[in-house]
């Protein structure tokens, strides 16, 4: 399992990149109604403000 660095600084603006090792798969594209999903639960636990996103095929 990896060993993630978590800055706890209040109030910081973070840039997070999600990658498929496949970087010819459409997952992302297709599965994107999971995503924001998952995003939505996970603000509900814990709260974080989206400034923007954007998910390329």
């Amino acid at each position: 399992m990896p060993n993630y660095r978590r800055d706890r600084t209040s109030g910081g603006t973070y840039f997070f990149t999600v990658a498929l090792r496949d970087r010819a798969s459409v997952l992302l594209v297709d599965r994107i109604d999971d995503l924001r999903h998952a995003v939505r639960e996970t603000r509900q636990r814990m709260p974080f403000e989206i400034a923007a996103w954007v998910v390329l095929p």
